[in-house]
Order: C-alpha cells, then structure tokens, then sequence
C-alpha cells in the first residue's frame, strides 16, 4: 500500500473540514480551573467540525462528568466516560459512585459510548492487570444492574501494559502508543505505531482493538530521536490518520486542546503541546486541510 501525504504546515482558522474518529479531552480551563457548562458548551462549538466523539478520563475530577454530559444533551456528541484510577483505591470508588450518580440523570444508552475504568495505572505500576481487571468487571456488574449493560466497559494501556488478564476482561482493549516517548524517528514512527497494534491484536482474541490514545507535540524538549515541531506533529498527525482510516482502526487522538497547565513531573516540557487547537482553546493550530489521505 501506498500513501501520499501533502502537508500543509500555518495555523489558520478556516472552518475544519478534517474530521478524526475521535478525541480526548479534558475540560479544564487553560489556567487549570475547573469547567461549567456554558465553557464545555464553547468547547464542543470549537470541536465539533472536527468530530462528533470525546473522551474525557474521570468524571469525579472537576466534577467534569456533570458539565461534559449537560452540554451534550440534545445534540448527537458521544462521550468515553473515564474513571481514573491509581494506588488508592478510594479514587476510584468516588468515580464509580459519581458515575453511578450521573446515570440517574443522563440517558446514557445515548450519550455514553464506553466506560473506561483507569488510564496506565498498570503502566505507572499502581495497580496490577489482575487488580485492574477486577475493577473492569466489577464496573460492568453495576451497569448491567441499573439496565445498562449494552454500554461497552474497557481500559486504556499502554500496549506493552495490557496483560492478559486485563484483555480477557474487557470489551474491547483500548490501547495506548506514543512512538514519540520510544524515541522513534518521524520518518519510521507510523510504521511502529501499527506495529504494536498489529502485536496487540495478536493477544487480544479476536476482540477489538481501539487506539486510545496516540499523538506527537509540536514543541518542548526532543526525545532520542524523536524530534518536536509543528510539521513533525502533522506529519504524525496524517499518516496515523489516514493509515487509520484506510484499515477501519477507532481512534482517539490525543489531544483536542494544547494544556498549558499539563504536568511537567516527567521532566519534559512536551506535555502541553499535543492538541489540534491551541492553549487559548480557540485558535486551530494547523491550517485546513490537517491531512489529505490518497491511497494506491
């Protein structure tokens, strides 16, 4: 298979007309501040030319499952619903009960496409496969118990993190992969990227394999030979997508917004510069159009 990629590299604010799978997002304002409705409302007007899917990782965080769901009423968004997890297991309780909580008062069959219970706790070595999957199933459990087992439940990994208990567990694997942080060439970074999916779908069973998050920054400190720039990003940006696209894969690509309040604690500065819109939430970064797939 051949792709040709015609890149197109000034941040412009001309109506998008790419579209991706899906997106993560975290609705936090850019100083850090938690979110209302009315400024989720704003997001999802920024966001909406580009995709109709957001996934957001705790609903007890910001109390941001509230405000996320509130502004999707009515409309045709679909939302992955995160319960974050760690080595306290009290966290992810509180996001189990607000989760809970939300049911009551938001159609879910509607606007929930999946529970996603932890992201890289297995990676970050807070919680084992087995550990994580027991939460997976216990999830699942509660769901099928207010009438709403129909809604997916899985677990975003790491691709080398997603163990094989973790994977009997859920509904369908949800994987992880950022060939920027192996320090991978641009030129052979795609390649890699599809390479731990094709490995991953290996192990899997047959179930489905989601890309959860994948992305490259456009600035902060390089990584081996991973270099950060605003044409490396969209270069990333469109052979993952249209590679994506052609092999029917689910994505969402990290991120919907840069973060100028993301954490630094990884000793890299790259962490607010994954996002398709800038950090004043508004302001495109690339010009339309992102990517322009064309396949022989």
């Amino acid at each position: 298979m051949k792709y040709t990629f015609a890149l197109t590299l000034l941040a412009g604010s001309a109506l998008a007309t790419s579209q991706f799978f899906g997106l993560n997002y975290n609705p936090k304002r850019p100083d850090g501040s938690c979110p209302n409705v009315y400024q989720v409302q704003d997001d999802l007007k920024v966001l909406r030319p580009y995709t109709s899917r957001l996934r957001i990782y705790s609903v007890r965080d910001c109390n941001q499952g509230e405000p996320v769901l509130r502004a999707m009423e009515n409309t045709d968004w679909k939302v992955e619903l995160g319960l974050w997890v760690n080595k306290d297991d009290a966290v992810y309780e509180y996001d189990k009960q607000e989760l809970l909580r939300l049911a009551k008062y938001f159609d879910f069959k509607k606007q929930v496409s999946a529970v996603v219970v932890g992201s890289e706790a297995v990676y970050r070595q807070e919680q084992t496969a087995e550990q994580l999957a027991a939460k997976v199933r216990e999830v699942k459990a509660e769901l099928a118990r207010i009438g709403l087992a129909s809604i997916p439940v899985t677990s975003s990994e790491t691709w080398p993190s997603y163990h094989q208990p973790l994977i009997d567990a859920v509904d369908f694997v949800n994987m992880h992969g950022f060939p920027f942080w192996e320090g991978i060439d641009i030129g052979q970074a795609s390649n890699k990227m599809f390479q731990h999916i094709y490995d991953l779908r290996k192990a899997a069973n047959g179930k489905k394999v989601v890309v959860g998050e994948t992305g490259w920054p456009s600035a902060g400190n390089n990584y081996g030979a991973a270099v950060t720039s605003l044409q490396n990003a969209q270069h990333y940006l469109q052979q993952f997508v249209c590679r994506a696209s052609q092999e029917n894969i689910d994505y969402y690509y990290f991120n919907s917004f840069d973060q100028s309040w993301a954490s630094t604690n990884n000793a890299s500065n790259v962490e607010g510069n994954w996002g398709i819109i800038k950090s004043d939430y508004v302001t495109p970064k690339f010009a339309e159009p992102i990517y322009t797939c064309s396949g022989a």
